[in-house]
């Protein structure tokens, strides 16, 4: 037991989805207890996950894993960038960007899996105006739609949807001057491009597999700048299935640019998000990517699965969560007997293949 690694469960009880009781009862029955020795810690208010995650490593805790959202995974990695403890994930937010790009299931029994296997890997993280980031950051639509969302005091993808329609068709693409730096080439590129919205990708996607930048690796080193020139209603439809696809680069709005610095400069202050919250920041955004600046606990493999993975992801996932929330209403509403509950736990099992 002495020789232990400890890890810090870190709980959002407010982000995402719920069930966070649930997902701590996974965690006593299933978390390799001849690995690990684990404490739980809630977060009271914004900028907390990051005063523990600190605290943690300077403890000398081998782990700490967000339990949350995207919101919740920024603040514990932002507290872990350049330190020897690694960051794990428990995805339960509404988008789930980083987890999705990394292959961490959202399913947390099957998050619990990973973490017991102990993988540890380096990865890339950005910095935006000081910020840091572990998945995107951007400038135009989608910052614009974070403020949104942020301000709705809604979750979930059927909150953002409706802001995503509600405001597509009245949002006014602004013009930006973009300074390429340190790209493939060793060259500084400048350029000037209206653009309905500019992101840069540390991992491929927003969140909810919505792949903005299907080629981004958190291991290579290189940021990855998508931007979308603005386009017509008609073509709308088309830009949301190659998002979701994983094409979207092959459309003639997208303009893509692979780099390690960017500098944008906007006619006026604005709204930047970095992981989907947003900022207020002024006419000139800086952005970069620090390499192998965080170790993570996470698959091997990262990035857009394949076309039939993706499919059985899908399908698997939504099982999952309904079977999920149907245990999490046994355990909490109904547990009539103790039969019931040993019941459920060998269907988990079953499940998760243990």
């Amino acid at each position: 037991m002495a020789d232990n690694k400890r890890i810090l469960f870190i709980v959002n009880p407010i982000s995402g989805t719920s069930g966070k009781n649930f997902i701590l009862r996974l965690i006593d029955d299933y978390l390799d207890k001849g690995i690990y020795t684990y404490d739980v810690a809630k977060t009271e208010h914004v900028g907390h996950a990051t005063e523990l995650t600190e605290a943690a490593a300077r403890n000398g805790v081998d782990i700490v894993c967000a339990i949350g959202g995207d919101g919740t995974v920024n603040e514990v990695a932002s507290g872990l960038i350049h330190t020897q403890t690694a960051l794990a994930i428990i995805p339960s937010g509404s988008g789930n960007g980083l987890a999705r790009h990394l292959r961490i299931p959202t399913d947390p029994l099957s998050a619990i899996k990973i973490i017991n296997r102990g993988l540890v890997q380096t990865m890339d993280y950005g910095i935006v105006n000081e910020r840091p980031f572990f998945c995107t950051c951007g400038v135009g639509f989608d910052a614009f739609i974070s403020q949104r969302f942020a301000e709705s005091g809604k979750r979930g993808p059927v909150s953002y949807l409706e802001n995503v329609l509600n405001s597509s068709l009245r949002y006014h693409p602004e013009t930006y001057e973009i300074d390429i730096i340190d790209n493939k080439e060793g060259e500084e590129v400048h350029e000037v491009h209206k653009a309905f919205l500019i992101s840069c990708a540390n991992a491929s996607q927003y969140g909810n597999n919505a792949y903005i930048a299907p080629t981004a690796s958190v291991r290579d080193g290189i940021m990855d700048v998508t931007l979308i020139e603005p386009f017509t209603a008609i073509e709308a439809p088309l830009i949301a299935t190659q998002l979701f696809g994983g094409t979207i680069t092959q459309n003639s709005r997208i303009k893509t640019f692979q780099c390690q610095k960017a500098v944008i400069r906007r006619s006026k202050p604005g709204v930047v998000h970095y992981d989907g919250d947003p900022m207020q920041t002024g006419e000139i955004v800086n952005v970069e990517i620090v390499p192998s600046g965080l170790m993570c606990v996470s698959p091997s493999k990262e990035g857009v699965p394949a076309v039939e993975e993706r499919v059985q992801s899908f399908l698997t996932e939504h099982f999952r969560n309904m079977y999920n929330k149907t245990e999490e209403l046994i355990q909490e509403n109904i547990r009539k007997t103790p039969r019931i509950s040993l019941l459920n736990k060998d269907i988990i099992r079953k499940f998760s293949g243990k």
